[in-house]
């Protein structure tokens, strides 16, 4: 162990100075990302098809490649799957990380290169622990061992030389050896993919480990803490894993989940670490101590672009370059990526909260919103809202879902909210008259519907049942890996199954 974090302190030093030096030149560092991406891809068949070798600027760039979204590149990552080369990126592909992104059925399957590999997945796992190594000096992370709970593997039918499965899953089978050493359980088990029989299992398999870090969805490591607890007895995982030190998490935002984590990791040592890792890249990572403030790394091999929100539906959208945002507005995350995905966006909605340097908070996704009415009710409203209602109540939420109810007669529209609650609120009318007045009060649009009751009326809060959201993702085959629940919708298809749902179980 003092071999290796000699090797590590090293690595760390040099890497911290490559990290202020993109935060330092921001700019020139994703001119360079942009020209290098250009220039690998000219000779594949969509460089052809855009005369990449004939691009001497982001302008050209931009008039000739559309802005691009999954269905647009299918064709293309379909012939791939199949085992095609020099489709969309010159070097073969033989990975790709299947994704929803909610609980649709139709699964996306990203293409993982060797490049985004190891210059973006694997360099931005590394950045996770420099970064926390270098604001945690005392650190003791690596007398033990990591827990990443993860997703599933498997052979493609379209090619027995092209392999799928969730990211994690894409990530684990292609670890170096000194990582896998430092990681628990062993990989067999962490890639079933039964989750119900994996929980189990890595409980059963880790229970007597020295675990010193943990990562993956909330959700679903609070499944597996409350599975040892009840095995083991305990009261905490602090008494099952004394040693326990650190928490790296993302897919969903943390702020509902931190009051439950608090009470099964009660320590003010505890370190809570953020990251924004997507199937098409590893975008972003907490250097302070600000929870929701992260990073933008900019050498990663991806070349970002950022859609003001309001232009999302125009024709031939103009997106802005790192230089042109600004803070605290919306834009949809576009990318050009080292795997071949070009302007393609990903369906992220982020806010810069500096610029010096460049760090952003996700807000939502693009198809993730309420705007039934004309209210524009994003899923960072709804996280300030009931994190507030929450906070004068004394509740604790465990997952949620909201939909429109639309006009009925001589009634006029709301919002239908699902909640089941870790901790109920100590009283249910406030909690609800909170969550209605803080939207009212960050959301003009939403306060101005809400007048008088004239287009939107007070919301309609249900209280689910215990296990109500984890039996409709197990129903769906969505449990475990990078699923996780839809926040908001504009229709309610999720509501009224999780209705359904609520009627069985309650």
């Amino acid at each position: 162990m003092t071999i290796f974090n000699s090797v590590f302190t090293w690595f760390m030093k040099k890497r911290i100075h490559q990290i202020e030096l993109f935060m330092k030149y921001p700019n020139e560092v994703q001119e360079e990302w942009f020209e290098q991406l250009i220039s690998m891809a000219e000779s594949t068949e969509w460089g052809r098809k855009y005369q990449y070798k004939s691009i001497d600027n982001l302008t050209q760039f931009k008039e000739r490649v559309p802005i691009q979204n999954y269905d647009t590149l299918k064709p293309y990552i379909e012939r791939m799957l199949k085992g095609e080369k020099n489709v969309l990126w010159p070097t073969e592909i033989r990975w790709f990380a299947k994704s929803s992104g909610t609980t649709n059925d139709r699964s996306k399957f990203i293409p993982v290169s060797e490049e985004a590999l190891e210059e973006c997945h694997f360099k931005g796992g590394k950045d996770v622990l420099t970064i926390y190594f270098n604001n945690q000096p005392n650190a003791r992370m690596f007398t033990g061992k990591v827990l990443t709970l993860g997703g599933s593997h498997q052979v493609s039918q379209f090619n027995t030389d092209t392999s799928f499965g969730d990211l994690s899953a894409v990530i684990m089978k292609n670890l170096p050896l000194w990582a896998e050493f430092h990681r628990t359980p062993q990989l067999d088990i962490a890639l079933l993919d039964n989750f119900e029989e994996k929980i189990e299992k890595i409980a059963m398999a880790t229970k007597d480990v020295n675990v010193t870090s943990i990562g993956g969805v909330p959700t679903w490591n609070l499944v597996l803490f409350k599975r040892i607890l009840e095995i083991t007895g305990k009261k905490n995982m602090l008494e099952v894993w004394p040693n326990l030190e650190m928490y790296f998490h993302g897919a969903v935002n943390f702020g509902p989940y931190r009051e439950q984590f608090k009470a099964l990791i009660p320590s003010d040592d505890m370190y809570y670490l953020e990251n924004y890792n997507a199937s098409e890249g590893f975008f972003g990572i907490q250097d302070t101590k600000e929870p929701g403030d992260m990073l933008l790394m900019l050498d990663y091999g991806i070349f970002y672009e950022f859609l003001p929100l309001e232009n999302l539906h125009q024709e031939n959208p103009q997106t802005l370059t790192l230089d042109e945002v600004e803070l605290d507005k919306n834009y949809a995350l576009i990318i050009s990526t080292n795997a071949g995905l070009w302007r393609y966006m990903i369906g992220d909605t982020i806010k810069f909260s500096s610029l010096l340097p460049y760090r952003i908070r996700v807000t939502g996704r693009t198809k993730h919103f309420i705007n039934a009415f004309g209210e524009e009710l994003i899923i960072d409203n709804a996280e300030q809202a009931l994190a507030e209602a929450c906070h004068q109540t004394g509740a604790i939420i465990r997952e949620y879902t909201a939909a429109p109810v639309y006009f009925s007669g001589n009634e006029c529209g709301a919002h239908e909210w699902i909640i089941e609650f870790e901790k109920k609120p100590a009283e249910f009318e406030r909690f609800v008259d909170l969550l209605d007045e803080t939207l009212r009060r960050i959301n003009s649009d939403y306060d101005a519907k809400r007048f008088k009751d004239m287009a939107l009326r007070r919301p309609i809060v249900r209280r689910a049942p215990d296990g109500t959201f984890f039996n409709w993702m197990k129903e769906k085959g969505k449990l475990g890996g990078q699923h996780k629940v839809p926040r908001l919708a504009n229709n309610r298809e999720y509501v009224d199954s999780i209705l359904k749902v609520m009627e069985l179980v309650g």
